[in-house]
This record gives structure tokens, sequence and C-alpha cells, in this order.
């Protein structure tokens, strides 16, 4: 770890402590978060971290938030807890909710059940929120089902898919567009205004997929219409 302070904004500092992004850097990063929490209490606007960064946004002179930065995360050490909540999402694999499953299975010379397996069997750290409210970025998916994004994106992916970016895999928590490797699709609501913090995953946290059948993901709930 290499602590660097780089301005955002007039009011925010991002905070960067790697340049790559690691499952071990998870610790770190959750260590971080909460002595920053910590050292800012009041004066903190918003904390947000990701794989390698922590943005931090404040109410205080930028010289200050600087040094108290400096301060906090002076003799840093990882998070030896076991992190965040751990989750079960049961997932639907199949090439009508998730079109690329049969397209990864080619392209890694691995059956789909092979696919499926090697997808649900990894524990998965969150390690952002992003691009829309409640979507999580997870990884790293095993090297042999790293795929690039969709060179076209599609204009709207339905809610609950499942899918694979590099080797980033994500939920959509919402109907909206996408460009990632759709493989399957959850019945469990990702983001909810009823629901305390209204994301069902955070940072630190960690998932395991559920290979489901058709009909359990209908009883839970699931929308079975196909994938464009």
């Amino acid at each position: 770890m290499k602590l660097r302070i780089e301005v955002a904004a007039i009011d925010c500092l991002m905070v960067r402590l790697f340049d790559h992004i690691d499952e071990a850097n998870m610790p770190w990063m959750l260590a971080a978060s909460q002595r920053l929490n910590e050292a800012f209490g009041a004066h903190l606007v918003e904390l947000v971290p990701s794989y390698t960064t922590l943005m931090v946004q404040f109410d205080l002179p930028p010289g200050a938030a600087r040094a108290l930065i400096v301060q906090a995360l002076d003799g840093l050490q990882p998070d030896t807890g076991k992190g965040g909540r751990r989750h079960e999402i049961p997932v639907w694999y199949d090439a009508s909710v998730g079109p690329e499953l049969p397209v990864l299975a080619a392209r890694s010379g691995l059956g789909e059940a092979e696919v499926i397996r090697l997808h649900s069997e990894r524990e998965y750290p969150v390690f952002a929120l992003g691009f829309a409210p409640g979507f999580g970025f997870m990884g790293l998916v095993d090297e042999r089902l790293a795929s690039p994004r969709l060179s076209t994106p599609r204009k709207r992916v339905a809610a609950g898919s499942v899918g694979i970016a590099e080797r980033q895999t994500a939920a959509y928590p919402a109907v909206s567009p996408g460009g990632w490797n759709l493989i399957g699709r959850t019945p469990v609501r990702l983001f909810d205004r009823e629901r305390e913090g209204y994301s069902l995953l955070q940072p630190g946290d960690r998932v395991r997929f559920v290979a489901v059948s058709r009909d359990e993901f209908l009883v839970m709930g699931g929308d079975a219409e196909a994938q464009g």
C-alpha cells in the first residue's frame, strides 16, 4: 500500500491506496474507511470507497482535510475481521435471460454447466457501488470467464440480470442500458427505497451466487421474460 492524496474538487480529495484491482485490497480499504469516518466525524459529507481509492468529500478547509487524512491513515493496518455481510443470491442461469452464457461457454472452450459452476463456486467481495443505485461491482471471476464488454451495449437490460465484464461480475438492480455479458437473472431486489440504506449490497460485503431452477426462480418472484 502506498498512500497518495489527489485533488478531486474544491471540497473533495481522492485517497489512493493501490494501483491495481485485487481482492487482497479489501481489508485495507475497509480499515481506511473506518478510520476516515471516525476522523472526520460530522465534517464528513460523503465517503465513497472503490477498488483502489476512497473519495472523501468534506466541509473543512482543504489543507485541514488533507492533514486529517494523513493523520488518520498513519500506521494503517488491514481489517482482519470478516468484513461486511455475506449474501447468497439465487440465479437462474439460462440463455433466455443470459444470452451470453453460450457465448462465454464457446469462447472459453467450456460447457455451459462448467461456466455456471465456475461463476457460482466463488465468494465475491463487493468492491464498490456505482453506475446505478444498488449496482455492486464484484470480483474477481475465474480468468477463464473474463470477457470484454459488448461492443454495442444493449438499450435495455432487465432488472436482476447477472453479468460479467472483464473479471468483474454484477447484477443489475433495475432496468437500464448495459454492455455486460449476461449469463442469468436473479429474483432478488437489490435496491429498495423501503430498505434501510436502500442498497442490499455495500462495499466490503461478500456474495455467493447460487444456481436455481426456472421453477424456483419463478416461485421467488423472478421475471422470466426473455432478454432481447
